[in-house]
């Protein structure tokens, strides 16, 4: 019976030192029903009057998720107005610790007119929904499989919150595009990658 204890206790010990310093966030793979207009459980919108879409099933986009059922589309308008989602880490990001995540990406070819391509940025606050820290910025998404996107970043201050936003450039967004998202990884520190 006490090698049995042993080796339980021996096991736990692992499992806490190797999910040590690891972040996790609320529903990194956006699982929830389909719908438009409507932000995956644990998310929260961050433009305003504007919110993603729960895919597939909508707007003509019928691609499969990369990890899951389902994943968020984001898009961008003439009017300048674009969507973005955020969400409260689980625990505070430390200062001038190396972080390291990975993101699955891509682009539908047909997304009710919103059909040019976009970037992503990512950015990490104090605040709910602000913009302190820009973490990543993609190139232009255009493929319509997912592909994986590794994210490296340093909090330049503890951070306690995550937006991702559709972007296109600074100034006007003159642009109808969109960007799919799916499978965030955890944060690990970069030493432990």
């Amino acid at each position: 019976m006490n090698i049995l204890k042993l080796i339980f206790l021996s096991i736990t010990v692992s499992l806490t030192t190797s999910l040590q310093g690891q972040i996790t966030l609320n529903n990194p793979s956006f699982e929830d029903e389909p719908a438009d207009a409507t932000v995956p459980m644990g998310w929260f919108p961050c433009a305003p009057q504007t919110t993603p879409d729960i895919l597939p099933g909508f707007w003509g986009v019928y691609s499969e998720a990369s990890d899951g059922d389902t994943y968020v589309g984001l898009i961008t308008r003439f009017d300048g107005s674009y969507e973005s989602i955020g969400q409260r880490f689980i625990e505070r990001l430390d200062d001038e610790t190396c972080y390291s995540f990975n993101i699955d990406l891509a682009q539908s070819l047909s997304y009710a007119g919103y059909n040019e391509p976009l970037k992503i940025r990512i950015w990490i606050s104090n605040k709910k929904c602000q913009k302190e820290q820009m973490v990543f910025e993609s190139e232009f998404i255009e493929h319509s499989e997912w592909k994986t996107y590794k994210v490296e970043f340093t909090p330049e201050k503890r951070a306690k919150y995550i937006l991702i936003e559709a972007y296109y450039t600074d100034g006007k967004i003159t642009r109808t595009g969109n960007i799919l998202l799916d499978n965030i990884t955890p944060l690990i520190p970069c030493s432990k990658v």
